[in-house]
Parts: C-alpha cells; sequence; structure tokens
C-alpha cells in the first residue's frame, strides 16, 4: 500500500492507503478526528467538507493519496488555545444547527465562503453557497443568521 503524509490540522500525519481510500476515510478511520462526518457519499450533501490547502473539499468523494503533501483542517483543527473559531461560537449564540450531525460541513464551508466572498454577505448570498451543504433538521434561518454573524466576526 503506498504511504501518504500531509499536515492535518498543524500536525504532521502520515500514514499507508489503498488507492482507493477516501480522504474521508483516511481522516476518520486512520486519524481519529471523527467531526468529519460521512452523510451521503456521493457528494450532495456537504457534511464531509474540510479545507484542503486553504479551499473547501467534500472529503467523501476526494481520495487520500491524491491529497499527499497537502495542508488540511478539519471541523477539530478551527478552534484555537481552547477558544471557539467565530464561526463556530456564531453557530452555537445563534443555535445555527439542531442534531449537529451537518454543523461541521456547514462551518467548514461558511469559514470557506467569507474567505472567498468577504465579511459582508447577504442572505441571498449565504443561501446560494450553502446550496451544497443540507440540513434536514431546519429551515436554514438560524444557519443563515450564524454564518452572517460569524462573518462579521472573522
Amino acid at each position: 500500500m503506498p504511504a501518504i503524509s500531509m499536515k492535518v490540522n498543524g500536525q504532521a500525519v502520515c500514514g499507508e492507503v489503498e488507492g482507493r481510500t477516501l480522504l474521508v476515510e483516511f481522516i476518520r478511520d486512520k486519524l481519529g478526528l471523527t467531526g468529519t462526518h460521512v452523510g451521503c457519499d456521493t457528494s450532495q450533501c456537504g457534511a464531509c467538507v474540510v479545507h484542503v490547502n486553504g479551499k473547501a473539499v467534500k472529503a467523501c468523494t476526494a481520495l487520500a493519496i491524491a491529497h499527499d503533501g497537502a495542508d488540511v483542517t478539519t471541523i477539530e483543527g478551527l478552534a484555537s488555545n481552547g477558544k471557539l473559531h467565530p464561526m463556530q461560537e456564531a453557530f452555537r449564540e445563534h443555535h445555527g444547527l439542531q442534531c449537529g450531525f451537518c454543523t461541521p460541513g456547514m462551518i467548514m464551508a461558511a469559514v470557506d465562503m467569507v474567505n472567498r466572498l468577504g465579511k459582508t454577505l447577504d442572505e441571498d448570498t449565504i443561501r446560494h453557497e450553502l446550496e451544497g451543504n443540507i440540513c434536514r433538521c431546519t429551515g436554514y434561518h438560524n444557519i443563515v443568521a450564524a454564518v452572517r454573524a460569524g462573518a462579521a466576526n472573522m
């Protein structure tokens, strides 16, 4: 089996993987970082979003071996020094979650959105940008409010 190495949440990691191992499997099964969720296996729900080299990627359809040498950030890597990332804090404050299953992917997608589009986001932009992230519990009202607040604080 080929060996891969990458930085995950700032830490150098390595492991042997089969060629068909998905990035989400490497993160969850090999590294034990279970905040990245598998919801659909078809890249439609967004529960598996991580950042690869600073950009949002759906890890359920990305091969781990293709990310050899990459810099990966998972939901576990957003907080620093025991303090939640502003987007995580906004989701907590604005109750931008219900069951929480989609929340890590939503937060990672939202951080990417702010990094690409800036801190001033209107509701239509947020809803459009989150189209690739599905929440089966809410009407997205609190999620949109959380993204707006998180963006303003980033």
